[in-house]
């Protein structure tokens, strides 16, 4: 017997995330998943009279592929996936592994190989810029051991922050996006943390659902080179199959010129994959009112209330600062007091104090607003 909340989960994901309609084509790309949803999935895009196309993925097999991989293996792999992206008007991700580590003993070279012919011309390039995507995780019991909770208990949270009330989101964010859109300066406070960087010209963009679920931030991107001072960053994070923690960064003309993290060498390589990886390409603030706490999924993480992230890597075409890269790391900062605290300032006004916003324009984003049934 099919759960309901997947029928309405893929209710969200083709009406609103990527708004399909007749004769359309979607990517439905499944990481270790099978059963319910994706018959859900499958059914909802027929009833609109688009086409989906299922991709089902094995992280344990796309291990073997690149431990062993070859560059003619991975430039025919690119060419093939991107031809498949490029048919498709619609793209949905969703990732279900067992084991968020399984990638992490393919060697830095492979890894290295599969981002520049694969991730980065497939996904960063064409998916992002060309497509209507959404990507989202499905709940199991190792994402339950991550988060510190019970199987079923982690399913009914899944759930929630998933189908929070977008429509009330995306009003109540954009009196931010205004703000942000006019605001030049940017200066972020915290235990060692003092940065500053500018913001002028750059595009704002609301998220609501439309491109990750769980969703709720607003992100932008410095200037490039104008990012100077020192980041200390306080959740860990799993990329490419390695866990990192304790990461700081220390800025000067936009570059990172200093880095410390565990594990050291392998954050090192990261940073040195080409020269747009020590660069800036996103900064957001997050505010879904049900994610408080850091659970090693970006995709949960980077929405944490009273939260921010300032990502290494390369940048969006909607928030253009010509920063290109193979790598888009999303690393977060927690401000709300249990973590330490922390300031965010918009051309010297106080917008938001210890995680919580301090302007009255902005107060419809707090989670006593935000996640009220």
């Amino acid at each position: 017997m099919r759960d309901p909340r997947t029928r309405r989960l893929a209710h969200l994901l083709v009406h609103h995330s990527t708004r399909l309609e007749a004769g359309e084509a979607v990517l439905i790309e499944a990481f270790d998943l099978r059963g319910g949803l994706l018959h859900d999935l499958v059914e909802e895009v027929q009833a609109v009279g688009a086409v989906p196309v299922v991709s089902i993925r094995d992280q344990s097999v796309i291990r073997a592929q690149l431990r062993g991989a070859t560059e003619a293996q991975l430039k025919l792999q690119g060419e093939l996936e991107l031809q498949q992206m490029k048919a498709v008007q619609a793209y949905i991700g969703i990732r279900g592994a067992d084991n968020v580590s399984e990638l992490s003993d393919v060697p830095g070279d492979r890894m290295a190989l599969y981002q520049k012919l694969v991730a980065q011309p497939v996904h960063l390039t064409y998916r992002v810029n060309h497509t209507r995507w959404v990507v989202l995780r499905y709940p199991n019991a190792a994402m339950a051991q991550l988060a510190n909770m019970s199987t079923e208990a982690f399913e009914d949270f899944y759930f929630r922050v998933c189908n929070v009330d977008y429509s009330r989101m995306r009003d109540a964010m954009q009196p931010l996006v205004e703000r942000m859109q006019r605001t030049q300066r940017v200066h972020i406070k915290g235990p060692g943390t003092d940065l500053r960087f500018s913001i002028e010209g750059i595009g704002v963009v609301p998220c609501f659902g439309q491109r990750n679920v769980p969703d709720g931030e607003c992100f932008t991107a410095p200037v490039r080179d104008s990012v100077e001072g020192t980041i200390r960053y306080n959740t860990p994070s799993v990329y490419l199959g390695t866990t990192y923690d304790q990461i700081a960064f220390t800025f000067e003309g936009g570059r990172i010129v200093r880095a410390t993290g565990n594990p050291q060498d392998k954050l090192d390589q990261l940073l040195d994959t080409d020269e747009g990886a020590r660069y800036i390409g996103e900064f957001s603030l997050g505010f879904n009112p049900f994610v408080l706490h850091p659970m090693k999924d970006t995709l949960f993480d980077e929405k944490i209330a009273g939260s921010l992230h300032f990502t290494p890597g390369q940048c969006y075409e909607t928030t253009e600062n010509g920063n290109r890269s193979k790598v888009h790391w999303d690393l977060v900062l927690i401000q709300r007091p249990e973590y330490g605290g922390g300031e965010v300032w918009f051309d010297g006004e106080l917008v938001r104090k210890d995680g919580r916003f301090v302007v009255p324009d902005l107060l419809g984003l707090e989670p006593e607003t935000l996640g009220r049934e």
